[in-house]
């Protein structure tokens, strides 16, 4: 509410700003330390109470921010609508910001690599749950965007918690890379470290001969027979996991 033309800077900022769908992606933007120029909500009183009950930590914030505004003027600004009937534009984090986080040794956690993934919705699930495991960042290569606005809203504002960026396969980070493959080896009986590069293939056509060539390691989950692959986020979900019962944990 400290502008006194919210919907003009709104309308300013939208092409070059992160648009952040719903109360959750809010949270985690601003929990998380995102610049967070303006906000709106069909019902203030509403929005603040969820805050009360759910995130009193950034209640403050949240209530220096929001600026009440007509359903119709709340829609006409977000592709899709969300049930909380929140929203806000945050400032991307710098390139060169987190190039430098992916690039820092040694690292306490793991980079994911998402490598040419496709579902939009993946993604934005990976980077939720690496950020739920403190994993140091995720990156994909090929032309999928990982801060596009449905990603965003799959990885519900956690992007802010970890380092995202799009690659190109020589960009990676440096570290062992642990690449999942159904012809690798059994990934219960391997330690993976704290600096490893976790790397995954695309739903549809798994590694590319790039990363495949580039990987140290090929690692399989265990799977039942005749089971043809698991979920993109639930492989991810699966190896970080894994990692964080062998000693990454601790760390988180």
């Amino acid at each position: 509410m400290t502008d006194p033309d919210p919907l003009g800077l709104w309308r300013r900022l939208a092409d070059a700003s992160v648009l952040l769908d719903g109360f959750h992606a809010i949270k985690h933007a601003v929990r998380f330390g995102a610049d967070v120029p303006v906000a709106v909500a069909v019902d203030r009183r509403s929005a603040l109470a969820l805050a009360d009950d759910l995130a009193p930590d950034v209640r403050a914030t949240l209530e220096a921010l929001l600026t009440e505004v007509p359903e119709a003027t709340y829609a006409s600004l977000v592709p899709r609508p969300h049930p909380t009937a929140m929203a806000a534009l945050a400032v991307r984090p710098s390139r060169e910001a987190n190039l430098r986080a992916l690039a820092r040794t040694p690292r306490t956690a793991p980079v994911v690599v998402l490598d040419d993934p496709r579902n939009l919705g993946n993604a934005g699930a990976v980077i939720r749950l690496a950020a739920g495991f403190g994993a140091t960042g995720v990156v994909t290569t090929g032309t999928l965007d990982p801060w596009h606005p449905t990603v965003v809203r799959g990885g519900a504002g956690l992007h802010f918690a970890t380092a995202v960026e799009r690659l190109t396969a020589d960009e990676l980070p440096a570290g062992p890379m642990f690449a999942l493959d159904p012809e690798g080896e059994d990934i219960r009986g391997v330690k993976l470290p704290d600096d490893a590069v976790l790397a995954f293939g695309s739903e549809r056509s798994g590694l590319s001969g790039a990363l495949r060539a580039r990987a140290d390691h090929l690692l399989a989950l265990p799977m039942r027979p005749q089971v043809s692959s698991y979920n993109l986020a639930t492989s991810v979900a699966m190896t970080l996991y894994h990692w964080s019962a062998t000693g990454g944990a601790t760390r988180v």
